[in-house]
């Protein structure tokens, strides 16, 4: 008797305790994120369609080769060309996976030694390197992009830049809305 009112206790006291969060505060249904959550948050698919306006705007004319390899660099707030946030990181890596699932070469600069990384902003092509680095990787364009917060939007600008002489060969400008999630990637509370 005394083993199953133990067990029983046991059982009540661990259920007890996975209903309530870290902070010993009840976790509700509405407070966690969920798949349905992610998926109608529009922030992925407005950097993907950015990213397929920027292809298309480059192949009106045939100006890039879909068998060459293309650089992208981390956004850089326009504010202060040298600072990012992980904002201007995630945009970074959603459009090269967008130019990727389109069937392009992309060239990972996490791994490079010719760019400018500093610790928690990024990869930044100085405008004197871009040369260099796109000629040493055999790339035939490099997508750069700012970023511009205001109180309701962040508005983005992506360019395909070729390297040879730093012609824009296509641009892109969209907003993304200011919500919680993407004041916590500018790194706002």
């Amino acid at each position: 008797m005394k083993k199953a009112a133990l067990a029983i206790a046991s059982v009540v006291a661990l259920s007890a305790c996975s209903s309530m969060g870290f902070n010993n505060s009840p976790v509700t249904a509405a407070a966690v994120p969920t798949w349905k959550d992610a998926e109608a948050n529009e922030f992925i698919p407005a950097n993907q369609r950015a990213a397929a306006a920027l292809i298309a705007l480059a192949n009106v004319n045939q100006q890039i080769d879909i068998a060459r390899p293309l650089i992208v660099t981390t956004l850089a707030n326009i504010n202060s060309l040298e600072e990012s946030s992980t904002f201007g990181r995630i945009v970074a890596e959603q459009v090269s996976g967008q130019f990727t699932r389109s069937g392009y070469k992309m060239i990972e600069m996490k791994f490079r030694d010719k760019v400018f990384i500093r610790q928690n902003v990024g990869e930044f092509l100085l405008t004197r390197e871009i040369k260099d680095v796109a000629q040493s990787h055999s790339a035939q364009a490099v997508i750069v992009g700012t970023y511009a917060e205001s109180d309701k939007l962040v508005f983005v600008n992506l360019k395909l830049i070729r390297p040879v002489d730093n012609v824009v060969i296509s641009t892109v400008d969209y907003a993304i809305p200011m919500d919680k999630t993407v004041k916590a990637l500018l790194g706002r509370r």
